[in-house]
């Protein structure tokens, strides 16, 4: 590259090739040298706008969990309008197709990163305990609405749907789980709570 051509947001850059990489081989193939050639850039770039590789990582996630602020969004706008059960279907189906599923093993695979990301979220796997709280606001605003039974405790519906969703979408190397039985466990865990 000649000098002085400014390459694109080159975090950007490498938070995607890190996405790709994530996605396609699992968190035991996210190095830094891959990131870095799947990227198209020199190995010294990563180093050169991050710490260490840990401190990369740790950012990587926290953009990854940003991105799941339109989904959040989306969600809440949906309260009071189609079906509970499939709203919530629908969400979880596309919150589990995203990175999220290959992030939670990629944190538990990383004993710094997970010190790092304790700043930002004190317990849980980040991607998940911000899922949790997406889903809890959304059922309180169901509740809230009429549509949840009056007493619906939604501190537990939230995070028993992210789990059982999570057990669902969690084998990268098998089929996705079809939508029936995403919305099979969604009636399944909320069934009772309908108003």
């Amino acid at each position: 590259m000649p000098t002085g051509v400014a390459l694109r947001d080159v975090r950007e850059q490498l938070f995607d090739a890190a996405e790709r990489i994530l996605l396609q081989d699992g968190p035991s193939a996210l190095t830094s040298r891959a990131v870095t050639a799947e990227a198209g850039v020199a190995k010294g770039v990563l180093h050169r706008h991050f710490t260490d590789f840990d401190a990369f990582l740790a950012e990587f996630v926290i953009d990854r969990v940003g991105r799941m602020d339109p989904q959040a969004a989306a969600l809440r706008e949906s309260a009071g309008t189609g079906a509970v059960i499939d709203n919530l279907t629908d969400a979880l189906a596309a919150l589990f197709a995203s990175v999220a599923v290959a992030i939670v093993p990629l944190v538990t695979f990383r004993t710094r990163l997970r010190v790092l990301l304790r700043r930002t979220w004190p317990a849980g796997v980040p991607v998940l305990t911000e899922a949790v709280t997406i889903i809890e606001s959304y059922l309180a605003a169901e509740r809230d609405l009429g549509r949840l039974a009056p007493g619906a405790d939604v501190e537990t519906l939230a995070p028993t749907l992210i789990g059982a969703a999570h057990l669902l979408f969690a084998d990268r190397t098998g089929p996705r789980p079809e939508r029936d039985a995403v919305r099979k466990m969604v009636s399944t865990v909320i069934g009772g709570a309908l108003h």
